[in-house]
C-alpha cells in the first residue's frame, strides 16, 4: 500500500512537471531528470556534475546529493525570480567572484557539506536579499576581510565544522540584519590576542539580544573549549597601548607646514589614528594630510580650516589609549560676515527633496544657523540637516515644512540674516476611491471619491471621458461624491473621477451595472414523486431573471439546508439521499432575485415496505432503558455538582464545562439517549453492529427497522433538536447579526451558527471508522505500535518547570489569545461524570463505557495519590445526526462535536451566544442599551455582576473563595484571574459606547443601542485579532499566507475547525506563565504578592477583595511572556496542578487535550503536515527540519514508535518556530487556514463595505487594545502605544492622551427630524408597505394612531443643551430660538403632510398609479392588492396541498392545477 501511495505521488510530480514545462513564458523545459512544479526544480540524486539551466520563473532550484565540483561563471544567470537555492552535499571546492551576482532576490543559500576550501573575495556580491547561508561541514581555511560586505539583510550565518584558524577583523562588519544565529565553533581557531575583536563583537551580540552566535577555541591547549567570547586579553598577554610621546599645541598662518608627534607601544603593535574636533581624520580625502610610519601627523600647505582640537588615538586588540587634546590656531585679519549666497524662494512637491542655499564669508568664519519665520528653532527632525556650506537640507517634505525660514550668520563682530519661502505643493490623492457598483434601474446609486492635496484638489466627473448629462439625475455633491438618482438603463458605462489642482491631476475609472427588473421565471418545474425508502432522488427546479435568482428549496414551511442528507446542485435541484419516512412532504422551490420571487411546489411521498430487523423486538425496552440510566446519570451528576460545594478538581472541570444554556442540555441529553439505545439494541443483538472502517457498506435499516429508527429518533429528542432557522426578518439580518450566529450566510443560514456541527479539514480517524477514539483499546497497533498513554506523553515531552521570557512580547499576547478562543469554540461535553450503565463516576471506574473515556496513569508516575489508576475525562457529546446517532439520518456518519458558540469573531463572550444567554446579561430594564453590572469600585466602575443559582466552581472553598463567580457572555469568564479581567474590560467598554452613543443619539430606544453597540465591539475585536494580535503570532511569513482582505464571499464556511479547536489554537497553552503577576500604578508588585497560576482559578473573590483588575492588567503589559521553547512547552503549573484541591489527583492540561483529540477523531500529525505541502515523514529522521532538536525527536520515537502514529496536538509545540513568529511550520499553516476563513465567510465583516460607512470604518481602524484598557481600567493612565511588545517602565510607556480614540460622532444620525429614526421596531417601516404577509407579523401592521402619536412627539433631546461655560447668555438664547425656530418649522411642514394625507384617499403604488380609496385589484396572479386610507397593503396566496401526483401551473393562475382538470 505504501509503495502504492509513493507511485501514486511520482506519477503526480510527473504530472506537475509535465503543466511546468507547457507553462507560458518559460524558456525552456523542465531538465531531464528532473521533478518540476510550478515554480519549483528538483534535481536531487541524479549524479550531476554541473548545473543544469533553469526557466527564469523558477523560485526553488534543488541541486542537493549530486557531484558538482564548481560554478560555471553565468550558471545562474537570468533567475532574477530565485528565492532559494540548495546546493550542499556536492563536491564543491571554490565559491569564485561574481557566480551569484544576478541573484537579486535570492533569501536562502545551502552550500554545506561539500569540499570548498576558498572563497573569492567577492563572492556573494548581487545577494542584496540574502537571510540565510549555511556554509557549515566545509574545508574553508580562511576567509577575506570583505567575504560577507555585500549582504545587507543576512540574518543567519553557519561556518561551523570547518578549518578556521584566524579571522581577520573586519570579517563580520556591516552584518547589522544579524539576528538569529552565527556559528563558528568546531573550527580550529587559534585564540591569540588577533582574535579579541571577535570576542568583543561575540559579547556585543549577546548583550543586545539581537543575535545568537557560538565560537570556541581550539589553541591553544589551555584554552581549548573555550567559548571565544569568555577570553580576556589579560589570559592572552595583551598589551594595551601605551602613549610614549605626544603632540603640542601650535599657531600657524596660512601655507605653513605643521608636524603632531605620537608614538605608541603594546602587543599587537597599536594603530594609530588621528581625530580633529573628535572626527577620524581620512588621509586619503586630502594630500595635505599624511601620516608617518612612527605615528607622526604631517599637514602641509596651512589653511584656516585646518584650525581646531587635535588628538592621537592608539588602538589595538587589547584597548585603546588617547593622547591630550591639542590645539592648532590660525591667524587672519577680522572681517563682518556678509552673504555670498542668500536663500530664495522654492516651490517644492510634497516627498521630494529642498535645499534653501545659504552661505556668508567673514573672519573668525561666520556659523550659520536656521530658524522658522517666526524665530522658532527647527524641530529636531532626520530630515532636516544644515549642510556643510550652511545650506538647509529638508529630505522628503511634507506639508508641514511649509513656511518661512531665516538664515543667521554670525561671527565675533557681527550678526546677519536672509528669509526665504518654502511653498509646498502636492499632487491630488485620493483619501476615498469609488468603487464599482452593479445596481438594479430605479435605484440611487453613490460613487464616493475624496482626494487631498495643496492646493485643495477640485473634484471633476465625467463619463467615458465625455461631460456629464445636465440634468437633475446626477449631482455631484461637495463632498466630491456623485449621485446618480433613478438610475436608467442608459447610466450603465465607465465613469471617471478626477481631482485636479494646478500641480496635477489624478484619475480614477469606475464601472456602473444596470440590471434590468426582471422577475424570476421558472425553467425547470418539480413533479410531484413517489418513491421507494432507501433511494437517492433528485428532485428539477431551475430559474432565470435579472439578476440571476438563488434557488432555495423548503419542506413544509422550513428551509432545507446543506447536509449529508440533503444537497441543493448550482442548478437548483434538490438531491436527497437514503429517502426515508421522514423526508416525505410538501417540497416548494423558491426562486428569488433583489427584484421579487417565484415559488413552485411538489408533493413526495415515501413509500415503506414491510420489514424486520433482528433489533425490532428490542426497540421498546431498550430505549426506556436508556432514557433512565441517562437521566439518572445526569441527575446524578447534577445534585453531585449543584448541591454542595465542588469536592475535586474533577468536580472543577465538569461544573467549568457545564453547559448553562437549556437549550444545549436538552440537546446533549437526547444525543446521549438516542446513542445509548441503539448500544443497548446492539447488545441484545447477537453478531452486533459490525461496520467497515470506510462506514461504506453499512445502511441505516441493518439493525432497526426505519419505523423503529424514527421511534427511537422522536422519543430521544434528536428528531425535536434539528435546528430549524428562520431568516424571514430581512430588515433586521441585513443589519445586524443573529445571536446564535444563524443567518450570517443567508445561503447557508446555519453555517457558523452555535450548536452546530464542527467543521474539519480533514476526514476524521477513529479507530472503527466512525465513532471509537484511537486508543481505546490498548491492545490495539498503529503502524506496528501502540499508542502512548497521553499522561506518558505529558510527562515525558511537555511538562517543564523551566520557563524562559519572550523577549518581544508581554503576557497579555497569551491571554487575548484565550479570550479570543472563548468567542469562537467550546465543545459540549457529555452531561453525565458517570457511566450510563451502573451509574459509577469516571474516575473511579477507570473503564471505557460512554461517556467516560478517563486518562490512565502510567506505572510509577511520580504524582499519583491513593493509588489512582485513572484521570477523570469524559467524551464530547455527539451531534444527533453522526456516529451512532448518525442512523437516526438514515446514513453511517462519523462522529461529530458540538460547538456551543457561534464560529464568529463577534463579541460571543461579551453577550452570549443565543437569545437566552443574551437577555441573561442584558439590562433590560433601563431601556438604554447596556448590559448588567455588578458593584461599583472605589474608582466608580463596576465589576461583572454575579451569577446566581446553586454553589459554583468560584466557591470550591468557603474559607478562601465565599464570593460567587461573575456573569459574563462566556460561561468559561472565571477561569483564572486575567480571563476575568478581560471579559470585565469589554462589559465596561459596551457600557461606555453604549451610554455615549444614547448622548449622540437620544431618539434611539434600547434595542437600537445595544445592537449597534453590540456590532462597533465585534468590529473592534476584529480589528485587534487582525492588525495588532495576528502579525505577532504568524509572523511575516504567515501574514502573507493569510493574505489580504478581498471582499466576503458567500461560498466561504466560516465554521471553526475541529482541528483548530481541538489542538491548533491550543498551542496559546505554551505561552502561560505559572504566576499571574500583580503590580501596582509604579510597577512593582503589590503588598499581596503575586499569585500561583493554580491559586488563580475560579478566584473572582481576588479582584473584589484584593484591588480589582488594575494590578493584573499591569501584570499582562507589564510582564513578558512565556517563550515557546521546544524543551518548554507547558508548565507544571498546568501539567501537575491544574484545578488542584488538597488531598486530591491534580488534572494535567496537556494529557487532556491529547485525550480530547483522540476523542474527536483528530488524524494524526503527519495527515496535516501531507495537506500542508511539507514533506512525507517515513521516519523520525525525517522531520528535522521541523524538529530540529535531536533529543525531541528521540523522545517521539520512544513513545509513539513511528512518526504516522503522533498525535497532533503534542507535534504541533514541539516543532521549531518560523522565524518572526511563535508558530511552526504546520501549525502555522492551519491558524492561517482558520482566520481566513473567519475573515472571508463572514457578511458582517468590519472592513466588508457596507458593513460600515468609510467614517465610521477609520475610527474602527483607530482601535487599540491600548485604547480599550485606558478608557475601561479602573485608573491605568499610561502605558505602551502596543501592549503586546515588551516595553521598559515608565521611559517608553505615553500617556492615555496620547493613544488614538475612537470618535463615535460619526454614528450620530443627521437628520431634520430625527423622532422616528434609531427606533428598533421600526427599523424595516420603509419596506412594510410592499411586504407580504409570508414575511410579515401581526404587530407590524402601520397604525394611524402610532404613526400620528410619533409625528406629534417632542422629546426632552430635541433643543440642544448649551455649556453655559462656553458661550454668553445672549448666544445661548439666540442658539436656543434658533433651535426652536427650526422645530416649529419642521412641525408646520409634518402637519401639513398629515391634513394632506387626511384628507385624501386614494393611493400612488410603486409604478407611480394612483387607486381610488377602497380599490381592490392583483398586482400579480398570486398578490392581492387594497388601497384603504390612503395606504396599500398587499398579500400573497398560499395554494393549498395537491391531491394529485402531477400539477401544471398555468399562467394567469397563481396556484397549480391537477392534471386530470385541465
Amino acid at each position: 500500500m505504501a509503495a502504492d501511495g509513493r507511485h501514486s505521488f511520482y506519477v503526480l510530480l510527473l504530472v506537475g512537471a509535465g503543466l511546468f514545462t507547457a507553462a507560458p513564458g518559460w524558456v525552456s523545459a523542465c531538465p531531464s531528470r528532473c521533478l518540476c512544479f510550478r515554480t519549483t526544480v528538483r534535481c536531487m540524486h541524479l549524479m550531476l556534475e554541473s548545473i543544469p539551466p533553469v526557466a527564469p520563473q523558477t523560485t526553488i532550484l534543488d541541486l542537493r546529493f549530486n557531484r558538482i565540483k564548481e560554478i560555471q561563471p553565468g550558471a545562474f544567470r537570468r533567475l532574477k525570480n530565485l528565492n532559494t537555492l540548495l546546493l550542499n552535499n556536492n563536491q564543491i571546492k571554490r565559491i569564485p567572484s561574481g557566480v551569484f551576482e544576478e541573484l537579486e532576490s535570492l533569501k536562502y543559500l545551502y552550500l554545506y557539506k561539500n569540499e570548498i576550501q576558498s572563497i573569492d573575495r567577492q563572492a556573494f556580491k548581487g545577494l542584496a536579499s540574502l537571510e540565510q547561508l549555511y556554509l557549515h561541514f566545509n574545508h574553508i581555511e580562511t576567509l577575506e576581510p570583505e567575504s560577507f560586505n555585500h549582504l545587507p539583510k543576512l540574518e543567519r550565518l553557519f561556518l561551523h565544522n570547518n578549518r578556521l584558524a584566524h579571522l581577520a577583523p573586519g570579517t563580520f562588519h556591516d552584518l547589522e540584519s544579524m539576528k538569529r544565529c552565527k556559528r563558528l565553533d568546531s573550527n580550529a581557531l587559534h585564540c591569540d590576542c588577533e582574535i579579541l575583536w571577535l570576542a568583543d563583537l561575540l559579547k556585543t551580540y549577546a548583550e543586545s539580544g539581537n543575535a545568537q552566535a557560538a565560537a570556541t577555541c581550539e589553541y591553544p591547549r589551555r584554552l581549548q573549549g573555550r567559548s571565544v567570547s569568555t577570553i580576556t586579553p589579560e589570559e592572552l598577554h595583551c598589551e594595551r597601548p601605551r602613549i610614549t610621546s605626544e603632540p603640542q599645541d601650535v599657531d600657524v598662518t596660512s601655507g605653513n607646514t605643521v608636524y603632531f608627534t605620537c608614538r605608541a607601544e603594546g602587543n599587537p603593535k597599536p594603530e594609530i589614528i588621528w581625530l580633529r574636533n573628535n572626527n577620524e581624520l581620512s588621509m586619503k580625502d586630502d594630500a595635505r594630510l599624511n601620516l608617518l610610519d612612527d605615528g607622526t601627523l604631517m599637514i602641509q600647505n596651512t589653511q584656516e580650516t585646518d584650525q581646531g582640537v587635535y588628538q592621537c588615538m592608539a588602538k589595538n586588540v587589547a584597548g585603546e589609549v588617547k593622547t591630550h587634546e591639542v590645539t592648532l590656531r590660525y591667524f587672519g585679519s577680522p572681517a563682518r560676515p556678509t552673504f555670498v549666497i542668500q536663500p530664495q524662494n522654492t516651490e517644492v512637491l510634497v516627498g521630494e527633496s529642498v535645499t534653501l542655499e545659504c552661505s556668508a564669508t567673514g573672519h573668525p568664519q561666520p556659523v550659520v544657523k536656521w530658524t522658522r519665520g517666526d524665530g522658532t528653532p527647527l524641530p529636531n527632525d532626520p530630515r532636516i540637516i544644515t549642510t556643510p556650506s550652511g545650506g538647509l537640507y529638508i529630505q522628503n517634505v511634507n506639508q508641514e515644512d511649509s513656511g518661512e525660514y531665516t538664515c543667521f550668520a554670525t561671527n565675533t563682530l557681527d550678526t546677519i540674516h536672509s528669509t526665504a519661502y518654502i511653498i509646498v505643493q502636492a499632487v491630488p490623492q485620493f483619501t476615498v476611491t469609488p468603487q464599482d457598483r452593479n445596481v438594479i434601474e430605479g435605484s440611487t446609486v453613490d460613487f464616493h471619491c475624496e482626494a487631498q492635496g495643496y492646493p485643495q484638489p477640485v473634484i471633476a466627473w465625467t463619463k467615458g471621458g465625455s461631460q456629464l448629462s445636465v440634468d437633475r439625475r446626477h449631482l455631484v455633491l461637495s463632498t466630491g461624491t456623485l449621485r446618480i438618482s433613478r438610475v436608467a438603463l442608459h447610466d450603465q458605462g465607465q465613469y471617471e473621477c478626477q481631482a485636479v489642482n494646478i500641480v496635477g491631476s489624478q484619475r480614477i475609472s469606475v464601472l456602473l451595472t444596470v440590471q434590468h427588473r426582471v422577475t424570476p421565471v421558472f425553467a425547470t418545474f418539480p413533479n410531484d414523486m413517489t418513491v421507494e425508502i432507501g433511494r437517492d432522488i433528485q428532485i428539477p427546479c431551475s430559474a432565470q431573471g435579472e439578476p440571476e435568482p438563488v434557488i432555495t428549496w423548503n419542506k413544509d414551511g422550513i428551509q432545507v439546508t446543506e447536509s449529508g442528507k440533503f444537497h441543493i446542485s448550482s442548478d437548483g435541484f434538490l438531491a436527497i439521499r437514503d429517502v426515508g419516512p421522514a423526508d416525505q412532504g410538501r417540497y416548494e422551490c423558491v426562486a428569488r432575485n433583489t427584484i421579487g420571487y417565484s415559488s413552485v411546489s411538489m408533493v413526495l411521498t415515501v413509500f415503506v415496505p414491510e420489514v424486520s430487523r433482528n433489533g425490532d423486538p428490542f426497540v421498546a425496552t431498550s430505549i426506556i432503558e436508556a432514557i433512565a440510566t441517562v437521566d439518572r446519570a445526569i441527575n446524578s451528576t447534577r445534585k453531585h455538582l449543584f448541591d454542595s460545594r465542588p469536592r475535586s478538581p474533577n468536580d472543577l472541570l465538569a461544573l467549568f464545562r457545564y453547559p448553562r444554556d437549556p437549550y444545549t442540555v436538552e440537546q446533549a441529553r437526547a444525543g446521549e439517549i438516542f446513542e445509548r439505545t441503539l448500544q443497548l439494541i446492539q447488545e441484545h443483538v447477537q453478531d452486533g453492529l459490525m461496520v467497515d472502517l470506510n462506514g461504506t457498506s453499512y445502511h441505516y435499516n441493518d439493525l432497526v427497522s426505519p419505523q423503529y429508527l424514527n421511534l427511537i429518533g422522536n422519543l430521544s429528542g434528536c428528531t425535536a433538536h434539528r435546528r430549524v432557522n428562520n431568516c424571514s426578518d430581512i430588515c433586521f439580518h441585513q443589519k445586524y447579526r443573529t445571536h446564535d450566529g444563524t443567518c450570517n450566510n443567508l445561503q447557508h443560514p446555519m453555517w457558523g451558527a452555535s450548536l452546530t456541527a464542527f467543521e474539519r479539514l480533514l476526514k476524521s480517524v477513529y479507530e472503527n471508522g466512525f465513532n471509537l477514539p484511537r486508543g481505546m483499546r490498548a491492545e490495539r497497533h498503529y503502524n506496528g505500535y501502540p499508542l502512548p498513554l497521553p499522561r506518558l506523553v505529558s510527562t515525558s515531552l511537555i511538562g517543564t518547570e523551566t520557563v524562559t521570557p519572550d523577549e518581544q512580547f508581554t503576557h497579555i499576547l497569551m491571554q487575548w489569545g484565550q479570550f479570543l478562543d472563548h468567542d469562537l469554540d467550546s465543545t459540549v461535553v457529555a452531561l453525565s461524570e458517570a457511566r450510563f450503565s451502573d451509574g459509577q463516576h469516571c474516575s473511579s471506574v477507570c473503564t471505557n463505557d460512554p461517556p467516560c473515556f478517563p486518562i490512565a496513569i502510567p506505572p510509577n508516575d511520580p504524582r499519583i495519590r491513593n493509588n489512582a489508576r485513572c484521570m477523570f475525562f469524559v467524551r464530547s457529546s455527539p451531534v444527533c445526526g453522526s456516529g451512532m446517532t448518525s442512523l437516526l439520518m438514515n446514513s453511517v456518519y462519523p462522529r461529530e462535536q458540538i460547538n456551543q458558540l457561534t464560529s464568529y469573531i463577534d463579541a460571543s463572550n461579551v453577550y452570549g451566544s443565543s437569545d437566552h444567554e443574551s437577555q441573561e446579561i442584558r439590562d433590560s430594564a433601563s431601556q438604554r442599551g447596556l448590559l448588567r453590572q455588578g458593584i461599583v469600585q472605589r474608582s466608580g466602575k463596576p465589576l461583572l455582576p454575579f451569577a446566581t443559582g446553586p454553589p459554583t466552581e468560584c466557591q470550591r472553598d468557603e474559607n478562601e473563595s465565599p464570593i460567587p463567580c461573575f456573569l459574563a457572555g462566556d460561561h468559561r469568564a472565571n477561569e483564572q484571574l486575567g480571563l476575568t479581567s478581560m471579559h470585565t474590560l469589554w462589559f465596561r467598554e459596551h457600557n461606555r459606547i453604549a451610554t455615549e452613543l444614547l448622548k449622540l443619539n437620544p431618539h434611539w430606544d434600547g434595542d437600537t443601542i445595544y445592537h449597534e453597540t453590540r456590532k462597533i465591539v465585534g468590529a473592534e475585536m476584529q480589528h485587534i485579532t487582525y492588525s495588532h494580535w495576528l502579525p505577532k503570532i504568524l509572523g511575516e511569513v504567515g501574514m502573507k499566507m493569510l493574505g489580504e482582505y478581498s471582499g466576503y464571499d458567500p461560498n466561504i464556511n466560516a465554521g471553526i475547525f475541529n482541528e483548530f479547536a481541538t489542538a491548533a489554537f491550543r498551542f496559546g497553552h505554551t505561552l502561560i506563565n505559572p504566576i499571574i503577576y500583580r503590580l501596582d500604578e509604579n510597577f512593582e508588585p503589590l503588598p499581596q504578592g503575586h499569585v500561583p497560576l493554580h491559586k488563580a482559578f475560579f478566584s473572582p473573590f481576588r479582584i473584589v477583595n484584593e484591588g480589582g483588575i488594575d494590578p493584573l492588567l499591569r501584570g499582562l503589559i507589564g510582564v513578558p511572556a512565556k517563550m515557546r521553547i521546544p524543551s518548554q512547552l507547558l508548565n507544571t503549573e498546568l501539567t501537575e496542578k491544574l484545578f488542584s484541591m488538597s488531598h486530591t489527583v491534580a488534572l494535567d492540561l496537556a494529557a487532556i487535550n491529547i485525550q480530547r483529540g483522540r476523542d474527536h477523531g483528530i488524524p494524526p500529525y503527519h495527515d496535516f503536515r501531507v495537506y500542508c505541502n511539507l514533506s512525507m515523514a517515513h521516519s523520525f529522521e525525517d522531520l528535522k527540519n521541523e524538529i530540529r532538536n535531536p533529543e525531541i525527536r528521540e523522545k517521539l520515537k520512544r513513545l509513539y514508535g513511528s512518526p504516522l502514529n503522533l498525535d497532533l496536538f503534542p507535534a504541533l509545540i514541539v516543532e521549531d518556530l518560523v522565524p518572526g513568529s511563535r508558530l511552526g511550520p504546520t501549525l502555522m499553516c492551519l491558524l492561517s487556514t482558520q482566520f481566513k476563513h473567519l475573515r472571508n465567510g463572514d457578511r458582517f465583516w468590519y472592513e466588508n463595505p457596507g458593513v460600515f460607512n468609510p467614517a465610521q470604518l477609520t475610527q474602527i481602524k483607530q482601535t487599540s487594545l491600548a485604547r480599550i484598557l485606558c478608557d475601561n481600567s479602573d485608573n491605568i493612565t499610561r502605558m505602551q502605544p502596543d501592549v503586546f511588545k515588551v516595553a521598559e517602565f515608565p521611559h517608553s510607556y505615553v500617556s492615555c492622551a496620547e493613544i488614538p480614540k475612537l470618535d463615535l460622532r460619526m454614528w450620530q444620525d443627521c437628520c431634520e427630524d430625527c423622532r422616528t429614526r434609531g427606533q428598533f421596531n421600526a427599523l424595516s417601516y420603509h419596506f412594510r408597505g410592499r411586504r407580504s404577509t409570508e414575511y410579515s407579523f401581526q404587530e407590524e401592521k402601520p397604525s394611524m394612531t402610532k404613526e400620528t402619536e410619533t409625528m406629534f412627539g417632542l422629546g426632552k433631546h430635541n433643543l440642544k443643551v448649551l455649556d453655559n461655560s462656553s458661550l454668553s447668555d445672549h448666544s445661548v438664547n439666540v442658539l436656543m430660538m434658533n433651535d426652536l425656530q427650526k422645530t416649529i418649522t419642521s412641525l408646520k411642514k409634518q402637519l401639513k403632510k398629515l391634513e394632506s394625507r387626511l384628507s385624501r384617499t386614494e393611493c400612488t403604488d410603486e409604478k407611480g398609479e394612483i387607486h381610488s380609496g377602497n380599490k381592490k385589484w392583483k398586482r400579480d396572479p398570486c398578490t392581492n392588492c387594497e388601497c384603504k386610507d390612503g395606504q396599500i397593503t398587499c398579500f400573497v396566496e398560499t395554494c393549498p396541498p395537491s391531491d394529485c401526483l402531477t400539477s401544471q401551473k398555468i399562467e394567469g393562475v397563481c396556484c397549480p392545477v391537477c392534471s386530470k382538470h385541465l
